[in-house]
């Protein structure tokens, strides 16, 4: 074990900077749309992040939905978010439990796992997580990173909508704030024909909503992801990363794009970073057979 441990961690800090691209097939949905999550963007992240938003612009996409954790929650100033004025397309997104500050260790990551299940309501008709929210949300951080992320040309759906046009075509974005900091509080989104994303941090926080695709982030998938329970994944028993489908509507979880780690070296096992392309057009795909 003491000999294997180095190379097993140098092959984990090497899985964690190797970025896949995630196709999926929606029908209805628009062509061209990127997704992507969980970037804790730090000065240990900062490159890794750059070349996810060059991935990313090379895919030349239609709209980018980015779903929560822009920051790592220690940081004293947003300067690093800087970074997503590089974005060359529309970007759209919601915030994240470390966004708030909240729940981003151990011991109350776990804390409010647990409260999800047994103090809110996830329901359409009922929808309350107003239990989560005890006053430890530090919402004046949430408030400037915001701020921050609009100047940088990121648009922020805080329990709000949004009707775009992407690929030519007009959709509705719907963004749920983050469940964790108890600020979820989903909009009553008009009746329309339009194809209608959900967006949501936490997928444990979502509901059975009126739409076409939920697309949810939070869990890294899983990051360390060994046979069993890569298998308890793939058959639905636990939700950590891929399609699923509730009720008629597909629910897509990332692995994210940036990793948890020791010593500021993020580590991932089985489990890589992915940027999700939602019906890639003709000219993405070329660009997937010939990368950079």
């Amino acid at each position: 074990m003491l000999i294997m441990l180095p190379s097993m961690t140098g092959y984990m800090a090497w899985e964690a900077q190797i970025v896949d691209i995630t196709t999926l097939e929606i029908d209805g949905a628009p062509e061209g749309v990127v997704y992507i999550t969980d970037p804790h963007v730090g000065p240990s992240s900062i490159d890794h992040i750059q070349k996810v938003i060059q991935e990313v612009n090379r895919l030349n996409p239609s709209l980018v939905l980015i779903g929560g954790d822009f920051a790592t929650g220690d940081e004293e100033n947003f300067t690093y978010q800087g970074v997503w004025g590089s974005l060359d397309a529309p970007a759209y997104a919601v915030l994240g439990n470390h966004d708030y500050r909240v729940g981003i260790d151990g011991a109350t990551g776990l804390e409010r796992t647990i409260a999800v299940w047994t103090s809110t309501n996830i329901t359409t008709t009922g929808y309350d997580v107003s239990a989560l929210n005890d006053g430890s949300a530090d919402t004046a951080f949430a408030d400037g990173l915001a701020a921050t992320l609009e100047e940088n040309g990121v648009y922020v759906l805080r329990n709000d909508y949004a009707r775009v046009d992407a690929g030519g075509e007009e959709i509705v974005i719907v963004g749920v704030d983050d469940g964790w900091a108890g600020m979820a509080d989903p909009p009553d989104v008009p009746a329309t024909d339009a194809f209608t994303i959900y967006l949501i941090h936490e997928p444990s926080c979502r509901a059975d909503w009126d739409a076409d695709l939920i697309l949810a982030g939070h869990t890294h998938g899983g990051q360390f992801l060994f046979p069993v329970v890569a298998q308890l994944n793939d058959i639905g028993v636990i939700e950590l990363a891929g399609l699923f489908e509730t009720n008629g509507t597909p629910t897509y979880i990332s692995r994210g794009v940036s990793s948890a780690g020791i010593a500021g070296v993020g580590l991932r096992f089985n489990c890589r970073p992915e940027i999700v392309l939602i019906n890639p057009t003709e000219d993405q795909l070329r660009v997937l057979g010939n990368p950079a």
